[in-house]
This record gives C-alpha cells, structure tokens and sequence, in this order.
C-alpha cells in the first residue's frame, strides 16, 4: 500500500502559474490543491489537510500575508512558501517575519520551489 501523497495547497491568481505548479508538484509525487484567490481557499474548508502552503502574495482581494495571518490565528500551523512576481526588500521582511520557509521570485526553477517544499516538510527537530 502506498503512502498518502501530501496536499500542497496553492493559491495564485494566475491560472498558468496554478497550472504549471500543479503539474510539477504532481510529476514530483505530491497532491497540488490549487486556488485562485484567497478567498476560494477558506471558503472551501480544507486549509487543515495542507501539509505545505505556496501563496502568492499579491493576490485580489486579500493578499498571500494577510492570508496567512488569518490561518495562523485560526491555528494553522502549515509551512508557507511565499512566490512572488513583484520582489521588493519590503516584502523579503515581511515574508521573514512571518516565519515563511522560503521567499520565491517568479519566475523560478521548479526545482527551487521543489526544494523548498521538500525543506518544509522535513520533520521538527525537538
């Protein structure tokens, strides 16, 4: 019996970015569960199951830091990979304060975002 594949949640409001992240993160052995806004995401309920989260930050609507803000103070304890089109050293901050695995430029390596996913779901050393 094989293991379940992990669910890793992204949300990006270019349709052709949530494509072609989610057919790398399949090729790579994960479940991709795409969204196109924030909103999508915590109207569908399922931010529990994500064992990693890829959110763009400039997104309509709420954005991938206040989206996150929202999950953390709903208990979600997800690693988050912040991408990004627009880098700025604002930005690079922010995503450092709120504790992001990883600060990602569009465009990039997928094997840069496959990197950081897989550092993300390495286990916590207590």
């Amino acid at each position: 019996m094989s293991e379940p594949r992990p669910n890793i949640v992204v949300v990006d409001d270019d349709a052709g970015m949530n494509q072609a992240i989610e057919r790398l993160l399949t090729a790579a052995g994960f479940q991709a569960v795409p969204f196109t806004s924030a909103e999508a995401l915590l109207e569908a309920g399922i931010v529990h199951l994500a064992a990693c989260l890829v959110l763009d930050i400039h997104l309509p609507g709420i954005s991938g830091f206040d989206l996150n803000r929202q999950l953390v103070q709903s208990g979600s304890h997800a690693p988050v990979i912040f991408i990004t089109a627009y880098d700025d050293p604002e930005s690079q901050a922010e995503a450092r304060e709120a504790g992001a695995i990883a600060y990602v430029v569009k465009p990039f390596a997928g094997k840069t975002l496959l990197t950081a996913i897989t550092r993300a779901l390495e286990p916590k050393m207590i």
